[in-house]
């Protein structure tokens, strides 16, 4: 998928001017076939001359606004039913004026996350049947491009529009979102506005704005070097290097000088077959490849050439790269397809040979440097350029096994600070809004540390600009990925899917849709967004709406001693408990303190309880849906599945 560069990120500071130069006299979220919330006062705002008298006139309603001195102004409507349509038009006293058309007053929803969230109807089971019956002049749609930006954006960087649901606006849309929306159309049947603000691949820490970073403590060292990024892109550039540099040191054992990116390092380098995806090379060792890659060439320079300043390119890496010349660290990247180039400071090249040397990791799918002869190339401000070599002339070796995930340049795009949410969110402003839909954590699961305290920081912060402190969140839980796996083990997705279940239990308004039964043991995008969909729509109800069923199905309450057992408590069993194929619920663990104590364990119902047979061995933790892809059969009497969880034994 799209994804923006972090060297690009500099230019966007520069857009807010020009762009508002040209801004109409509305925002962009008020425009033709829009929906505004009903029951909630509603604040309309948008830009005009510092000083301007302005006459907003929604339906029957007007009234008078004054832009501020920076050009801003905002009103406030007083709530209204669902209804519609309405027209909203602007007056200025200089006799300027902007009218839309075809708005309706219903309840809006704010869909976000990453790809399992931006996956379109298009890819759904049975799409063509679902596009061919969207026609719903009242549920209306709106999807924000991938776009970041260093500071937060009053408008949105590329323009934004809302279109009634139609087989052609649907097939491109979140489908978790749509048929969310579709089930509350179809009990609520009230107008429904659907805005889609998702990213492939995206980390949780590029959603959250920096007043909630700042409140974290584990990302101080990140929010320093954020900051000296934005006035001096190359300190924080070779600041960020040697951080990189020091964190591979000590992860694959590696003494300074002898590193991959020296002149000659040891190791196993072996001729470039081509570049495309290691995959595809004909290696056994690389055929399912997931890891770390170094490629290495040479490039000869002038002196003249040597004395200037310069930018390599290398063309696209899948997934993340990291970029070295002379033993100089002049980029990382995370972006997957991107062409890479980095801008070289006057003394990073020299007379005679120029090593390169570019450490790429892939976590999924297919990776490697990527490209044509063309896109690589060391090129200067006069226009000239060299180019490099072909794959004769680069060589490879593997990683070490266990490098693991590298850290991240707070200013990337994708697995940065808060650059998604000032281009995605911070410009929807303080519209009304009836709730939030999260799927998002995938990325998240090579560190899953501390991931439930960065969701309610992330749900804290967006519930402050828009307005509402007790704005329904509803989070869509990790489905199954993964091989399956006949012994208990340790799981970045199973431990995701127990932070989210952990935030959502801390938040009296927020809901969580449990999907571990609808994955894909082989596709990370599972194509059933149908029933995603539903259970998103059974948490709105719940939460929102007065709908008495349990929001999430079967939930640990606490896990406790009884004489030779554990008994684990739940709540919102619905009909009760029952284990779907077989007379015991399966998928129990008892685990002691340590990482990798885990066993499997024997476990059967008493009642609304389930108690799990100690056995031999310690017993200090107890586990439930363990894995990447695990098998579980505890449901509700309504076909909900018990969420995945791990509790202290009390």
């Amino acid at each position: 998928m799209p994804c923006r560069s972090a060297l690009a990120l500099p230019i966007l500071l520069a857009a807010p001017a020009s762009a508002q130069e040209a801004t109409p006299l509305l925002h962009p979220m008020f425009q033709d076939h829009g929906v505004l919330q009903r029951d909630r006062p509603i604040a309309i705002w948008g830009d005009a001359p510092a000083g301007e008298s302005l006459e907003v006139t929604f339906g029957d309603k007007k009234i008078q606004a004054r832009a501020d001195k920076v050009g801003h102004w905002q009103v406030e409507l007083p709530p209204m039913p669902a209804g519609g349509p309405y027209a909203l038009s602007v007056v200025t006293r200089g006799g300027n004026s902007q009218r839309a058309e075809d708005l309706l007053v219903g309840d809006v929803w704010l869909c976000s996350g990453q790809s399992n969230m931006e996956y379109p109807v298009s890819g759904v089971l049975g799409a063509a049947g679902e596009i061919g019956k969207a026609n719903d002049p009242e549920m209306r749609l709106m999807t924000v491009e991938k776009k970041t930006s260093l500071i937060p954006e009053r408008h949105f960087p590329t323009p934004v529009q809302w279109q009634p649901v139609t087989p052609k606006t649907v097939a491109d849309f979140s489908a978790a979102c749509y048929f969310m929306a579709r089930d509350l159309r179809a009990s609520q049947k009230v107008p429904m506005g659907l805005i889609d603000a998702s990213w492939g691949g995206t980390a949780i820490d590029a959603w959250r704005p920096e007043s909630a970073l700042v409140k974290d403590p584990a990302a101080g060292a990140d929010l320093a070097l954020l900051r000296t990024y934005r006035t001096d892109p190359a300190k924080a550039s070779a600041l960020f290097g040697e951080r990189w540099a020091a964190w591979y040191r000590s992860k694959s054992g590696d003494t300074l000088g002898i590193e991959p990116w020296q002149p000659n390092p040891p190791g196993d380098w072996r001729p470039l077959p081509s570049f495309d995806p290691w995959e595809k090379w004909s290696v056994a060792e690389l055929a399912q490849y997931n890891g770390m890659l170094w490629y290495r060439s040479e490039v000869t320079l002038t002196a003249e050439q040597a004395a200037k300043a310069g930018t390599l390119a290398l063309g696209p890496a899948d997934d993340m790269d990291a970029s070295f010349v002379n033993g100089v660290p002049v980029g990382v990247t995370y972006a997957w397809g991107v062409p890479r180039r980095y801008a070289l400071a006057p003394g990073t090249l020299k007379a005679g040979k120029n090593v390169i040397a570019v450490g790429v990791l892939d976590t999924w799918g297919e990776g490697g440097l990527l490209g044509t002869a063309d896109q690589r190339a060391i090129s200067f401000a006069d226009g000239t350029s060299v180019p490099l070599a072909g794959p004769s002339g680069w060589r490879w070796r593997k990683a070490p096994a266990g490098v693991g995930d590298p850290p991240h340049a707070p200013w990337e795009a994708i697995a940065g600070f808060s650059g998604i949410y000032n281009a995605m969110i911070a410009p929807i402003g303080g519209y009304g809004l009836r709730g939030v839909a999260w799927y998002q954590g995938e990325a998240n699961a090579g560190s899953p540390d501390g991931y439930a305290r960065k969701l309610a920081s992330m749900m804290a912060a967006w519930r402050s600009q828009f307005g509402q402190s007790n704005l329904p969140f509803l989070v869509a839980q990790l489905s199954s990925w993964g091989p399956r796996v006949s012994k208990p083990v340790e799981s970045g997705f199973s431990q995701i899917r127990d932070e989210q279940r952990r935030a959502v239990a801390a938040d009296p308004h927020a809901a969580l849709a449990v999907t571990i039964d609808l994955g894909d043991v082989v596709d990370i995008h599972p194509a059933n967004k149908q029933d995603v969909g539903h259970r998103l729509a059974r948490g709105a109800e719940a939460l929102t709406y007065g709908g008495k069923a349990s929001p999430s199905g079967p939930w640990p309450v606490e896990a406790r001693r009884e004489g030779a057992n554990i008994r684990i408590r739940f709540t919102g069993a619905d009909k009760g408990l029952i284990p779907y194929s077989a007379a015991r619920p399966i998928g129990f663990e008892l685990c002691g303190v340590v990482p990798g104590s885990c066993r499997f364990a024997t476990a059967r119902l008493a009642g609304t309880d389930v108690l799990v047979a100690t056995g031999a061995g310690p017993t200090d933790r107890v586990r439930f849906c363990w894995g990447d892809s695990p098998i579980c059969n505890l449901y509700d009497g309504t076909g909900l599945p018990a969420t995945p969880f791990e509790l202290p034994v009390r």
